[in-house]
């Protein structure tokens, strides 16, 4: 006798990945179409390349948020990780008054150390992932308080900080494309985050542990290194993101960061990528980073209060999760 329960169980609205960022992509082209016409001002050169700058930060951390994701991990401390590193690059430049490429590198190499403590806590201790990184976004926002003594340290004395992201190695050979450099860093990022998913082991693993972990640790895997490694990434990619916020802001702010976690793992989510893992895509997650930031700029221009733009973006994280649960139930 059949079993006609199995396809009665997938019954209902199915929603590919593919679906879901043509989706997210159709949203995106509805908040530019529909607050062009609300508002003169959101379609000019200079609000363009505002929301192309605030994309920069945000979308360099939901980068990193998104390799931890499709393990089936979380990772709260990328705001706060951020800020360290930017700390760590004003110490290195402004207290010891070393050359920019090693505050570059210090910053970078930093995130990627507290990726690494991160990893071996989840991946050596087995603390779940979410409070491992809850209690390394308070450590890392204590250690910021700490190093930089509490106050912000501005980069007025390093030549060439502030064109990490706010100059423009494009406009400066075409005049009339004015495209920021936080930009085109993180176009960089996504294309090589891009890569490592698509085409290398470190790739391949980082789908596989959030598909099934059980099933790569039974073929003779060593997960621990491939987690510890990808918590570690995804920390060098903040370090990243922490010297874009640095150079807009001309100054490494210690109280900042508590706070854009949440808009990169929004981003990361409103792009098609799977809570529960083994699935998700750079480009999904660009693509849901430019909708937080139209979102937020077009509700700025409308005089929309504060409070309730945080509303409206609640409310689409909850709706791209549901359809996320759609998918996953048509499996």
């Amino acid at each position: 006798m059949t079993d006609t329960a199995a396809p009665a169980a997938k019954s209902g609205p199915r929603i590919s990945g593919a679906f879901h960022r043509l989706l997210a992509f159709s949203g995106l082209i509805a908040l530019v179409v529909a607050f062009s016409l609300a508002s003169p001002n959101f379609l000019q050169t200079q609000n363009i390349l505002a929301i192309l700058q605030a994309t920069s930060v945000n979308g360099v951390l939901a980068i990193a948020a998104t390799l931890v994701i499709i393990t089936g991990g979380i990772d709260l401390s990328v705001g706060t990780l951020m800020t360290f590193c930017a700390v760590v690059a004003g110490v290195i430049l402004t207290y010891w008054g070393l050359p920019l490429p090693l505050g570059i590198l210090g910053a970078i190499l930093a995130g990627t150390a507290s990726g690494f403590v991160s990893g071996t806590i989840i991946a050596k201790l087995k603390v779940p992932p979410f409070i491992a990184t809850l209690g390394m976004m308070l450590i890392l926002k204590g250690l910021s308080l700490v190093i930089s003594g509490t106050k912000p340290i501005y980069f007025n004395d390093t030549p060439g900080f502030n064109q990490i992201a706010l100059g423009s190695a494009v406009g400066s050979v075409f005049p009339a494309v004015p495209l920021p450099n936080g930009v085109l860093v993180l176009f960089a990022v996504a294309v090589v985050a891009a890569f490592v998913l698509s085409k290398t082991a470190l790739g391949r693993y980082t789908f596989a542990l959030g598909s099934n972990e059980e099933a790569v640790r039974l073929s003779g895997v060593n997960i621990d290194r491939w987690k510890i490694a990808v918590y570690a990434v995804t920390g060098a990619i903040c370090g990243v993101a922490g010297l874009l916020i640095a150079s807009r802001l001309n100054s490494a702010q210690p109280a900042l960061g508590q706070g854009y976690e949440l808009d990169a793992i929004a981003a990361v989510v409103i792009g098609g990528t799977s809570l529960s893992g083994g699935r998700g895509t750079v480009v999904g997650t660009l693509i849901g980073a430019l909708i937080i930031s139209v979102l937020a700029n077009g509700l700025r221009i409308l005089s929309v209060p504060q409070e309730w733009q945080t509303v409206v973006t609640g409310t689409i994280i909850i709706l791209a999760v549901y359809a996320d649960i759609l998918r996953r139930r048509a499996l």
